[in-house]
């Protein structure tokens, strides 16, 4: 029975695995180059992943939506927000790391991995799909918006002296359409956006069907067309966001940012999925307030245990973090994620909570 639960860790965890490592492969021996690599990542965080984002959501039953599911993961993200809070300003005085770290603790790389990682886990449970949409549709827009306020509340303003030289130690003033401008990198985000309308197409699909006692209009069944070219685009989304995510691996000098690379590592592939999954598996064991099971965890296992979200570095290079510090929680949750995954699964399976 061990063995088997060995194997059949090893086979959900290993594509993933092998997608990575031919990326990184193909970016050693000069067959990706920089500029393919940074379109790449623009064509899956524009295009690939809000269209699977949307068609996996678009897919769901209305009906089957488990409140209770979205409410759970909702409050442990913004719990864990609020741990990593605390963690980042003990861990470093900078201000423009802070922000980082604190992203890094909360905000995983579910769009991507997770996705891949879930459907290895789902053992043919085709309602496995459902659930991770469902979690998506609620838990990526929070991962944005905690996102921007993170990178925004430690940012300190550089002033210049009479004589030129530059405090780096000011706080910020407020500006006018600072508020305004938080709130536009939010409402005009891929991800958010894809999520949003793909929860307006499946709630008319669910008033028509109230109304009517089906539905009349569908995508799938008026325009087959789209909808097949939106099904292929999801389909490649996952293995080519895997293969440009290994391309996108650099293994730079980690001199002076040790401290803040562990414990933003310790937490986002140990401390977080031991809070977000502990939690729950506790609850589904001694109560009856979250009732899981093979359906839901895989689903859970993404959202908690999947390294550090590769737009996260983009982001703290856009709004003045520290940018390699990012790219190294990247780097070095995504290598490190791959024996906890492993041994998350293990556990989990040898519980009887995925299916073997």
């Amino acid at each position: 029975m061990f063995g088997k639960i060995i194997l059949t860790a090893v086979n959900a965890i290993m594509p993933i695995i092998l997608l990575i490592l031919l990326g990184y492969i193909l970016k050693r021996v000069k067959f990706l180059s920089k500029d393919f690599l940074k379109i790449g990542n623009k064509l899956v965080f524009r295009v690939l992943l809000p269209v699977m984002l949307f068609v996996n959501i678009y897919d769901s039953d209305w009906d089957a939506f488990r409140w209770d599911l979205i409410l759970y993961a909702l409050i442990a993200v913004l719990v864990i927000f609020g741990l990593g809070l605390i963690t980042s300003v003990i861990t470093t005085k900078q201000a423009d790391r802070r922000g980082v770290i604190l992203q890094c603790v909360f905000r995983s790389n579910f769009a991507i991995i997770g996705t891949s990682l879930a459907a290895s886990l789902a053992a043919g449970n085709t309602s496995v799909a459902a659930t991770v949409a469902l979690l998506q549709a609620f838990s990526i827009p929070l991962f944005n918006i905690l996102a921007v306020i993170s990178l925004t509340m430690f940012v300190q303003k550089e002033q210049k002296t009479a004589e030129g030289e530059v405090m780096r130690d000011v706080p910020p003033k407020p500006r006018a359409g600072g508020i305004k401008n938080v709130l536009l990198g939010i409402v005009t985000n891929p991800l958010i956006i894809a999520v949003c309308i793909g929860l307006v197409f499946l709630g008319l699909r669910a008033a028509e069907v109230a109304a009517c006692g089906e539905a009349v209009f569908t995508l799938k069944n008026n325009f087959a067309f789209l909808y097949s070219a939106l099904s292929q685009l999801k389909n490649i989304a996952s293995p080519f966001a895997l293969i440009v995510l290994g391309g996108q691996f650099e293994f730079s000098a980690v001199k002076g940012m040790f401290k803040e690379i562990a414990v933003g590592t310790v937490w986002r592939i140990i401390l977080a999925p031991l809070l977000g999954l502990g939690v729950a598996v506790l609850l589904a064991t001694y109560t009856n307030i979250l009732p899981l099971g093979p359906a839901e965890f895989p689903a859970l296992v993404a959202l908690f245990g999947s390294p550090a979200a590769v737009s996260s570095a983009i982001m703290a290079a856009e709004m003045k973090n520290d940018e390699q510090l990012a790219a190294q929680l990247v780097v070095w949750t995504s290598i490190c994620s791959i024996l906890t995954i492993f041994v998350t699964v293990c556990i989990l399976m040898s519980m009887g909570f995925l299916a073997v």
